[in-house]
């Protein structure tokens, strides 16, 4: 039995631990949500890098024989200097789904909700010059978005509203696949398909991302073994009681079947 760390800026990365969960419930988890510090979107590039360095750094030293970087922004900006500083464990890495948008859209016109950082960031670009130049993206900054799902606002008329403005370029452009390039997103599924309607394919790299994590930990010189459920840590750097609520409402996993605390992060503060 492995101890997987998932590193996200809020509780976006739930949707990344929901999937691992699915795939993989016989391991122990520590869901590490850096909430007093979201939106990592918004921040520089060097401060994103250190942050995410020093947390991904603080699961290591907790015994993690992994750790999933379930922030698409954090990915961009740190991951490169994560792997050479954390050498002897996997790291896994999320990010924009543009590949698997091209194969599915049927028009060649994709939209990518992201945030300002990934947008900007070399990583994301370095994709986007990698696909076919027949392919049209249209590129969206959900600015806002990220804070009120971090204030449980996901299924709000405010968010909603917010949510149609970022997707009006996508929607007028043709598009007939999104990428969602935050793990905060997926938890819009349903607005989304409410403003652009139920045809419209959503693309949500989580499945994916778990199964590279399934690939590290079947690594013969990393076997576990396995028993029915394992436990889960939620640890938040603002309220570990809010983080853990919002786990109960967000995610479609049973959490009642894994033993499960909640606690908050001082070490780093």
């Amino acid at each position: 039995m492995a101890l997987i760390g998932v590193f996200d800026s809020g509780v976006g990365g739930l949707s990344i631990l929901d999937e691992a969960l699915r795939q993989l419930p016989e391991h122990d988890f520590i869901y590490l949500a850096d909430s007093a510090h979201a939106p990592y979107g918004e921040r520089s590039g060097a401060w994103i890098a250190s942050r995410s360095l020093a947390l991904c750094t603080y699961l290591a030293s907790q015994g993690c024989d992994a750790i999933v970087v379930a922030c698409n922004t954090a990915t961009a900006e740190a991951i490169a200097q994560i792997r050479i500083e954390l050498d002897t464990i996997p790291i896994v890495g999320v990010e924009p789904g543009i590949k698997p948008a091209v194969m599915q859209s049927q028009n060649g016109v994709l939209g990518v909700l992201a945030t300002e950082a990934t947008l900007n960031s070399d990583k994301f670009n370095a994709l986007l010059h990698a696909i076919s130049p027949n392919c049209t993206v249209i590129k969206q900054a959900g600015a806002g978005l990220v804070p009120l799902i971090e204030a449980g606002k996901a299924n709000t008329d405010e968010t909603l509203a917010l949510l149609a403005k970022h997707l009006e370029p996508i929607q007028k452009a043709g598009a007939d696949t999104l990428v969602l390039g935050c793990t905060h997103y997926p938890f819009l599924n349903k607005a989304i398909h409410q403003i652009l309607g139920e045809s419209i394919t959503l693309i949500d790299t989580s499945e994916a991302v778990v199964r590279q994590l399934k690939r590290q930990l079947n690594n013969p010189e990393k076997k576990v073994q396995t028993v029915k459920a394992g436990s889960i840590i939620f640890l938040s750097s603002k309220d570990e009681k809010t983080l853990l609520k919002m786990a109960k409402e967000l995610m479609r996993s049973d959490l009642n079947a894994h033993a499960i605390d909640a606690k908050l992060l001082r070490d780093l503060e």
